[in-house]
């Protein structure tokens, strides 16, 4: 017998007690992460200019930035 043979075709279960949940509402469950959907973006354009900024120290431009 194959992998699930005895079971890959049965009917999908679907609860009585709980019933499915609309798309409208699955997707209000993720809404919440999107509010870091700039984040990245955010954390990459920092570092970018902390490194510019430690690179133009280093060629004595700004001595104040190496501590």
């Amino acid at each position: 017998m194959n992998d699930y043979e005895d079971i890959i075709h049965l009917e999908h279960h679907t609860s009585v007690r709980h019933p499915r949940m609309s798309l409208y509402a699955r997707a209000a469950q993720f809404a919440s992460f999107a509010a870091l959907s700039g984040h990245d973006n955010a954390i990459n354009d920092t570092a970018i200019k902390h490194q510019q900024d430690v690179l133009e120290a280093e060629k004595g431009e700004d001595i104040n930035l190496l501590g």
